[in-house]
């Protein structure tokens, strides 16, 4: 295809994470409530003034792609908006939810009429009730749309669960290189420039792959930490070699039931069929190396609140941070857990807490009462009843609103020496501003409890003095994976698996 030709090349995402443990299930309004723009406001949002993801980020996968249409075809492509559906990790999409949003997407499409490359941001890693690979169904829903000869490029998540239906579905598959996540903009300007040129006829993409039995390792995978980190300076060492277009490792989110869960790796040359394959290789041997580097354990709630009482020094000059790993609303907890809320209540006196609970229910209670009222009520375990058990408090009522950046209501419930934020929609303590927002300075806490694992990371580090996992047994503890029944084994950790290879050659159908 001539270089000078006019591109029109359509753009899109859908997105979530699931937790296959979350009693609970992702509906559209979900989606309406948390991220969905279509068309011209897309556009928009994507544009030089933009902001993709109010709240979250101002740049992210589609405003990379949109960057790279514009920097790559000076005028010459059209870069058309679809829509952007994306929600916040949670339980499985219901069958509906999922049927709407492939519907609509290929609805758009063929709008579209005549198109020169489809560009998706995908999670990688979406459940959906009757469908055991929701984000290969989307790629093969565009594909038999815009026919075998449109290249196709997506983005995903570095916690995707890569499957050999995406890869014969797309042209182009990109991952973040970053954990905690921060280079969104980049993947998608990156998976966008190769799409430019694959379509101009520049490039022709040939990819490899590989799929490890491999559930946990490589310790606590940050990509700056070892033992993750060369791995991810290899990735980078790949793409500087001639003819390598990517390179990408996918650290799969375990908590998805379905057969075939495990890490990935993935490289795309430029018409190398041998070295994409010897260099795919290559990096799932250096994963498969670090299998045994398992995340660290992880603190009770009593030693967890014991070390931070201890940290005089770190609560003086900031605060203690306690990452609530067993209820991790961005990997899909349903967040009403109360097992460190009770703790805190009982052990850490004399200290200042600021902690956060999902409870739509308390909600509704404390919006009939008045600030400065005094309540007592039950508070969580009402969403995962099954694991999460009611706790009873009394306090003095601080705060009520109703707010966009919350996803609906939210209250601060002062209960002795805890503030407690009860919101109706998940928790998203990804900021420090989230308890600023409500009238709590988090500058005068002793302990701040968030509900993530960790692009918190990266927000509170001006103020995290010491940063510690509390396990409270949930949804999202590590183990809890193990039990996902329809998992075909062997996988390591939870099986004795002494060689990848016969398992990766099943999974990629050889």
């Amino acid at each position: 295809m001539s270089g000078g030709r006019r591109l029109r090349i359509a753009y899109a995402r859908v997105a979530q994470e699931t937790n296959a443990l979350s009693p609970l299930r992702t509906t559209l309004d979900d989606f309406r409530r948390t991220h969905l723009v279509e068309g011209a406001a897309l556009a928009r949002a994507c544009g030089r003034f933009g902001y993709e993801a109010p709240g979250f980020l101002r740049a992210a996968e589609l405003t990379g792609f949109v960057r790279a249409a514009r920097s790559l075809g000076d005028g010459r492509i059209d870069a058309v908006p679809l829509f952007s559906a994306w929600t916040i990790p949670g339980g499985p999409l219901s069958t509906a939810t999922f049927a709407a949003l492939r519907e609509r997407l290929v609805d758009e499409l063929r709008a579209c009429g005549h198109l020169d490359g489809v560009f998706l941001s995908l999670h990688g890693a979406m459940g959906a009730d009757g469908c055991d690979d929701p984000d290969g169904e989307l790629l093969r829903a565009a594909r038999a749309v815009v026919g075998e000869r449109v290249p196709i490029a997506a983005t995903y998540d570095l916690h995707a669960n890569m499957t050999d239906r995406r890869v014969r579905a797309a042209d182009v598959s990109v991952a973040y290189h970053t954990n905690p996540h921060r280079d969104h903009a980049r993947a998608g300007r990156k998976a966008g420039e190769l799409l430019v040129r694959a379509a101009r006829g520049e490039v022709r993409p040939v990819t490899a792959w590989r799929s490890l039995p491999m559930l946990l390792g490589g310790g606590n995978t940050l990509d700056f930490l070892s033992p993750m980190r060369p791995i991810f300076a290899r990735m980078r060492a790949m793409e500087r070699e001639r003819n390598v277009l990517s390179a990408s490792t996918f650290m799969a989110h375990p908590w998805l039931d379905v057969p075939e869960v495990g890490w990935s790796t993935l490289v795309t040359t430029d018409g190398d069929r041998s070295q994409a394959e010897r260099l795919a290789d290559e990096l799932a041997e250096r994963c498969w190396a670090v299998r045994h580097a398992q995340p660290p354990a992880f603190a009770s709630p009593d030693e967890a609140i014991d070390e931070a009482r201890g940290a005089h020094l770190a609560r003086r000059l900031g605060a203690v941070v306690l990452s609530d790993a067993s209820d991790v609303v961005t990997a899909g907890a349903t967040g009403d857990a109360t097992a460190l809320l009770k703790a805190l209540l009982a052990r850490a006196r004399g200290m200042r807490c600021y902690a956060p609970l999902r409870d739509p229910s308390a909600i509704e209670t404390l919006f009939a009462h008045a600030v400065g009222d005094r309540v007592s009520l039950s508070v969580g375990g009402t969403l995962d009843p099954a694991r999460h058990a009611p706790l009873a408090v009394d306090g003095v009522l601080r705060h009520l609103a109703t707010r966009d950046d919350y996803g609906g209501r939210v209250a601060v419930l002062e209960v002795d020496h805890v503030s407690l934020v009860i919101t109706d929609a998940p928790p998203l303590t990804v900021r420090p501003s989230f308890f600023g927002a409500v009238g709590l300075d988090p500058w005068r806490a002793d302990i701040l409890v968030v509900k993530n694992f960790f692009p918190f990371r990266i927000f509170f580090a001006p103020i995290a003095r010491k940063t510690l996992y509390v396990k409270t047994r949930g949804t999202t503890d590590l183990d809890a994976a193990f039990t996902l029944p329809r998992i075909v084994g062997p996988v390591h950790p939870r099986d004795a698996v002494s060689d990848w290879r016969a398992v990766d050659r099943r999974r990629r159908g050889l």
